[in-house]
């Protein structure tokens, strides 16, 4: 029986490598968003009410003889903000802006924000806008709909309507982004 002879061949082939450490950046730009809102179960003892919301403005339009009227505004922010009112009536004169109360919503409001809420520099008998109030950012996470980031303000306003007939009074609030001030 013939020998049979296997021949291998192997071939190699050699594939130089280099790796390089490669630094790469990343940029990207957040939109500085101030959301206003009322409190969704706000109400008045009114004869009409309206309230329209539209992101950072709130325009409430009330039909009222009350002489005080308790706006609950929430706020959500991820930066400073203030927040801006222009009132408007024929029948009625502001005779007073202040916040009496400020609290968090939830869990995902910035605890320094309660005790670094600057309010109202409000002088009455000064030209709208009024500053309301300012402050750093509130929110942490969430969204514009999330129950648990707004900083809840509830603001008095107090005006003096004219004798013997009901008022027709424009509340309108703005929020802005506003830089910090050290």
């Amino acid at each position: 029986m013939p020998a049979r002879c296997l021949t291998l061949i192997a071939v190699l082939f050699l594939v130089p490598m280099c790796v390089e450490a490669q630094t790469v950046t990343l940029q990207a730009n957040v939109s500085e968003t101030v959301a206003l809102s009322i409190l969704p179960n706000f109400t008045h003892n009114t004869v009409d009410q309206n309230v329209v919301n539209n992101g950072s403005t709130v325009r409430l339009t009330l039909l009222s003889t009350d002489a005080e009227i308790r706006v609950p505004l929430l706020v959500r922010s991820n930066t400073g903000f203030k927040i801006l009112a222009a009132f408007e009536s024929q029948s009625a004169v502001l005779t007073d802006l202040s916040v009496i109360d400020v609290r968090p919503t939830g869990s995902l409001v910035s605890p320094e924000v309660v005790n670094a809420l600057v309010g109202p520099e409000v002088d009455v008998n000064g030209s709208p806008p009024l500053l309301v109030a300012s402050g750093p950012r509130v929110s942490l996470g969430g969204t514009l709909q999330s129950p648990n980031n707004a900083l809840q303000i509830t603001l008095l306003i107090r005006m003096r309507p004219q004798p013997g007939r009901g008022s027709v009074v424009h509340l309108t609030f703005t929020g802005t982004a506003a830089p910090l001030i050290p």
